[in-house]
């Protein structure tokens, strides 16, 4: 199927007819290829011991098309003990260009069984690898890390790295030169006390010399109200917007949420927000609870309550937990959907309004 335009929350397939499996993910612009990369989670199946396999990556020349390029950075299933093993939770693979060493850099997060959070590091000659393991069970500065981005500055090459302290705020990293560790230079943002509170999957982008920061709530699998904060620095302070999607009746981010910001560079003002749709069906199973925001309101109060660190007020929660919710839980994710749309701006406010379909042609 030829593709000629972006439809978001559709079934997206590769030139092969495949779906495409790159979650959690980034583009990164080389020369007149567009480099799409993230989570193959091909072979992920509700409670089949299987979290992904590997990254993957396909290249395009339009954005709407796109070549199944392979596993730039494959599973080792035969070795338990690897950060990389099918069963660990890898998420959120990203890549920065190192102009100084001439090395592409990816990180990854991995959760462990015991819920600690760690920082895998690799590097290669070619983003299509192969990688090279340099850093395995990274705690920076001590921390629990968790949903991240990573960022490098266009002028002077300098790279930052924006990560959650699980359930506790959100931290920004000044990165080594080599780009593979933190230097332990660091900022606080957002403290809050828990989940559904604390703020995760931060996105940046840099526009017009503001500095600009999504995140989302922390809901697992479940979507929830994005919030957008700007700065005048890499390190803050920020400023909080608001809700990026105030359009959105359901307050699930249009059932996405946000793994990274793209800027296209052959045009002058388009950004692109790059969202997984988890759950694809969760319009059909909420049915009227989801377009009012009712199921996110439930969604959100078992969090406050679950995470609660009071055992009293944890079983007082005022919804009952149910075998709806526990399906959510545990989506199947190999079938897992994008939602890709424009970033449109209020003056200096960004936002996001639905489209069915779009074209970057449509944009100078």
């Amino acid at each position: 199927m030829q593709y000629t335009s972006i439809r978001p929350g559709q079934v997206w397939l590769d030139t092969n007819g495949n779906r495409i499996q790159a979650h959690g993910g980034s583009i990164m612009a080389i020369g007149d290829t567009f480099y799409w990369y993230g989570e193959n989670k091909e072979k992920t199946r509700p409670d089949n011991g299987i979290w992904h396999w590997g990254v993957r990556c396909y290249t395009s020349k339009d954005l709407y098309n796109w070549e199944d390029r392979g596993l730039i950075i494959p599973p080792e299933p035969d070795d338990p003990s690897s950060p990389i093993h099918p069963s660990k939770c890898m998420d959120r693979p990203h890549i920065l260009y190192n102009r100084f060493t001439k090395k592409y850099v990816c990180w990854l997060k991995i959760m462990e069984k015991d819920g600690t959070q760690t920082e895998t590091v690799l590097t290669a000659s070619d983003i299509l690898g192969p990688y090279t393991m340099v850093h395995r069970g990274l705690r920076p500065l001590g921390m629990s890390a968790g949903d991240f981005d990573l960022v490098c500055d266009p002028v002077d090459g300098k790279a930052y790295y924006y990560f959650e302290r699980v359930h506790s705020e959100l931290i920004c990293a000044d990165l080594t030169d080599d780009y593979t560790n933190v230097t332990g230079y660091y900022s606080t943002h957002f403290p809050l006390v828990q989940p559904p509170f604390v703020r995760e999957a931060p996105a940046h982008f840099l526009r017009r010399g503001k500095h600009y920061l999504f995140t989302s709530g922390t809901t697992g699998y479940h979507p929830n109200p994005s919030e957008i904060a700007c700065a005048d620095t890499y390190h803050g302070p920020w400023t909080l917007l608001g809700d990026p999607h105030p359009f959105d009746t359901s307050r699930t981010s249009y059932n996405s949420q946000i793994t990274s910001v793209f800027k296209h560079p052959g045009k002058k003002d388009l950004y692109i927000a790059l969202a997984d749709r988890w759950i694809p069906n969760l319009p059909t199973e909420g049915s009227e609870d989801f377009a009012s925001g009712a199921q996110s309101r439930h969604t959100q109060t078992l969090f406050e309550y679950m995470f609660n660190p009071d055992p009293e007020i944890r079983q007082k929660c005022p919804v009952p937990f149910t075998a709806y919710d526990e399906s959510l839980s545990h989506p199947n994710t190999s079938i897992a959907d994008y939602v890709w749309l424009p970033i449109r701006f209020d003056g200096d406010i960004p936002y996001l309004s639905w489209e069915d379909e779009w074209r970057t042609e449509d944009f100078a």
